[in-house]
């Protein structure tokens, strides 16, 4: 085997909340009234358009978290040596698909600085001259527009060129796409084959169908035209160091992705069940959880989160043994910010909960299951739980959002992910410097903050159309 698989603890967690998703579409297939609930998120097209952005940020985080260690050269054996080339070595460094499908963007690396399709560096260098001398310029890249024999007349044509071809290619993986969605949707609707797409391009069918698609096609041309340049030109400039920055937004979305998802598995069993407890038991149970809620708020979250990363780190580096690779200490670092960001982040679900509970639990129904007697437990699993659901799913998703954005701000201030790790925080946190240069190197934040734009905005609409669909107030 080429290869040795490596599962990290948070790759672990990812591939259980997808396992857990996809047993939700079982059980919502199964349950007509949540399926009818669906079904009002699908009939918006802000709500397809969302989860169709959201659903490719996932294929980059899972692509990211199928890690690997690459199979060494073999040695060659001395002659009259004993006992062949032994066991296979492994390098010490981990991959991901990911990393394999970017192996262009992550080995083509430059000395530092350069803008977004340049064939020069940023700065200027003292270059030999052939016949002897030395002149300040900028010198060309190594591997950036390479294919160039002069870049200045030749560019702007290979780029146009390059661009429509990724359009052709979007084009035609839309057209496909668009061929397999209609002939699915027109199997059993007794309808035509061409009423059906007249329906999917007018926007007459009974989910957003039209939404999901233009989307679709957005996210095709762009990664189309990213294939047919990213080879051979840096997209979006390099860093400090010569890396490609799409390569360093790509990689980022996992680490978004992780914080975002398993904090939010933390804190969800923390904020359900004593927001819960709290309004409906009423009483010292009440007073407890009111008490533990308001002592968390009162410390200032920054100083709390820092004090217990700080704490985590110790452990860590006194540990080395516990690790292996770089890989999983920085991952050990990621999945501890993780479960600290989930404990000190689920008392304003909880004070929401509980407030919904202190109203729910003096309706008639769930009076009148007292009155029969009907169990605590049975009453808070038939009649209070689900309908608190709703609040809990548009705040996981709104909470999603924040703690993408607070993982920036952490790394920002030097609490938040390993350096080592990849991340939106940690790309904002290096341009804090190249702001201050002159000339000003903006791309790098101008990288992160666009993706971060997009992945938080989706996330909010999705979330919007979630409360509409799942609240029952809005009938």
């Amino acid at each position: 085997m080429g290869f040795q698989p490596v599962v990290l603890w948070t790759d672990l967690l990812l591939f259980v909340l997808l396992a857990t998703a996809a047993a939700a579409v079982f059980y919502v297939r199964a349950n007509e009234p949540l399926r009818e609930a669906w079904r009002k998120v699908g009939r918006r097209p802000a709500g397809m358009a969302a989860a169709t952005i959201l659903l490719a940020f996932v294929t980059i985080g899972v692509l990211d978290s199928l890690h690997y260690r690459p199979l060494l050269p073999a040695v060659d054996t001395p002659v009259g040596a004993v006992g062949g080339q032994g066991p296979p070595r492994y390098s010490t460094e981990v991959l991901s698909v990911l990393d394999a499908v970017l192996e262009p963007l992550r080995l083509q690396t430059e000395k530092t600085y350069s803008a977004p399709f340049a064939w020069q560096l940023y700065q200027r260098e003292t270059i030999e001259l052939p016949g002897g001398g030395q002149v300040r310029d900028y010198p060309r890249l190594v591997h950036g527009a390479s294919h160039l024999e002069d870049p200045v007349a030749d560019k702007d044509a290979d780029l146009s060129r390059r661009v429509l071809a990724g359009l052709g290619q979007a084009l035609f993986a839309w057209l496909a796409t668009f061929v397999v969605l209609a002939t699915l949707v027109w199997r059993g609707s007794g309808l035509g084959w061409g009423e059906i797409v007249a329906a999917l391009l007018a926007g007459r069918t009974v989910l957003a169908w039209r939404a999901a698609l233009v989307t679709l096609g957005l996210i095709f041309a762009i990664v189309a035209i990213c294939i047919e340049l990213a080879p051979l030109y840096h997209v979006l400039g390099t860093d400090k160091v010569g890396q490609d920055v799409l390569y360093l937004a790509l990689k980022s979305v996992r680490t978004a992705l992780v914080i975002g998802t398993i904090t939010t598995l933390v804190m969800m069993p923390f904020a359900v069940a004593l927001g819960i407890a709290a309004g409906y038991l009423g009483g010292w149970v009440d007073d407890a959880v009111q008490y533990v809620y308001t002592v968390l708020n009162a410390i200032p979250g920054v100083l709390l989160i820092a004090a217990a990363v700080l704490m985590m780190q110790v452990v860590i580096d006194t540990h080395p043994q516990w690790f292996d690779t770089a890989a999983e200490r920085s991952d050990a670092r990621l999945l501890a910010l993780c479960f600290i960001l989930g404990i000190t982040s689920w008392t304003g679900l909880a004070r929401l909960l509980r407030g919904e509970t202190l109203k729910l639990r003096e309706l008639e129904y769930v009076q009148a299951a007292r009155a029969f007697g009907v169990r605590t437990p049975a009453i808070l699993r038939r009649h209070i739980l689900p309908n608190v659901m709703h609040i809990v799913m548009i705040a996981l998703v709104m909470d999603f959002s924040g703690l993408v954005l607070a993982e920036a701000v952490l790394s920002y201030v030097g609490i938040g992910v390993d350096p080592t790790t990849i991340s939106f925080g940690t790309m904002i946190n290096m341009a804090r410097a190249e702001l201050a240069r002159e000339p000003m190197v903006w791309w790098s934040l101008a990288a992160a903050f666009a993706f971060m734009f997009v992945l938080v905005l989706a996330a909010n609409l999705f979330a919007d159309v979630v409360r509409d669909a799942f609240d029952p107030r809005r009938g």
